[in-house]
């Protein structure tokens, strides 16, 4: 009797010592998951990824972003550096990511449909834009989808960060808006200081008889000042501010700074022209005053940072403390 209970318990020990923690089991089941929908998901971008002008571009969406930021002198040109900034992030968060409680979600199983609707829909549409976000919502859904909430939490950030890489795109449908604000606000500015001028269109004139007049024209639009901007703030704001409000707040600020920037630039060169003529403004100051005035830009976005930093108490004159009353 002995003899057999032994045995029992021996048997039962080497089943334990043998089987699979369930932990493992499902950590290696999602490995293999996300590998083969890794895969599904890469051939799908590549073969069913644009479907406009295929024969002079290509199916490939990869190749279709790949030809926006390689363009020389484009405005995304800076772009390809995003996705790897993107990359670092869910690098520094690796630990976070690894140590979170994983299960999978329903919430994030309709976010891959979501996305996969949505890149569907601009497929049809000839739209590749819109499948890059669609790109976005399926790097950070099929992650929420196989293992939860906490994990796709800790990679919102890197997520979003991308999403803003692809979705800047959009901002070339307000290309022309941007060289009307630029232009009304350097005229703006420009009589403000004296100099008289008149606006029409895009173009600004001065005028005095024979003085200075040129057009605000794509490349001097502000779009790449703001994109770029944009695509410095957010992780600056991410890393440096403690509060969801105060990184918003920062990031948010980009855009004026971006816009004014632009406009300071323009009176700049038309304050030039004025004081040296037309040619030493076009010809020399305006191919390196938007380097200055970014610089400068920059400076204030820091600056900016740093305020928000600073405990609101330090902000209020210095009041001495009272001593103990007697």
């Amino acid at each position: 009797m002995c003899i057999t209970s032994q045995l029992k318990k021996n048997s039962t020990r080497a089943t334990k010592a043998v089987r699979t923690p369930p932990s493992t089991v499902y950590t290696a089941t999602c490995k293999l998951l996300l590998a083969v929908a890794g895969c599904i998901f890469i051939a799908m971008f590549h073969w069913l990824g644009n479907s406009r002008s295929v024969q002079m571009e290509s199916s490939s969406l990869f190749a279709w972003i790949g030809r926006q930021w390689l363009e020389s002198g484009g405005d995304f040109s800076h772009a390809w550096m995003m996705p790897l900034v993107s990359l670092w992030f869910v690098w520094v968060k690796r630990r976070e990511i690894a140590d979170s409680e994983k299960s999978a979600s329903r919430l994030g199983l309709t976010v891959v449909v979501l996305s996969l609707l949505l890149h569907w829909v601009a497929f049809r549409a000839q739209q590749p834009r819109v499948s890059l976000v669609a790109l976005v919502g399926l790097v950070w859904g099929i992650p929420f989808y196989l293992y939860g909430w906490p994990v796709a939490r800790a990679l919102v950030f890197p997520c979003a960060y991308l999403l803003l890489c692809f979705t800047s795109y959009f901002l070339y449908y307000f290309t022309f808006q941007m060289r009307l604000l630029a232009n009304a606000i350097s005229a703006f500015l420009l009589n403000g200081i004296g100099i008289s001028t008149h606006r029409v269109g895009t173009a600004i004139y001065s005028a005095a008889g024979g003085g200075f007049h040129f057009d605000v024209a794509d490349p001097c639009s502000g779009l790449r000042s703001l994109v770029v901007m944009m695509a410095m703030a957010a992780p600056y704001a991410y890393v440096t501010q403690s509060t969801n409000v105060k990184k918003w707040a920062l990031f948010m600020l980009s855009l004026p700074l971006a816009i004014v920037a632009n406009a300071t630039r323009i009176v700049t060169i038309a304050v030039v022209a004025e004081s040296f003529g037309s040619d030493v403004a076009m010809k020399i100051y305006h191919d390196y005053s938007g380097y200055l005035l970014f610089l400068i830009a920059t400076a204030l976005l820091i600056s900016a940072g740093a305020l928000l930093n600073k405990p609101i108490r330090s902000w209020s004159p210095h009041v001495r403390e009272k001593g103990p009353t007697t």
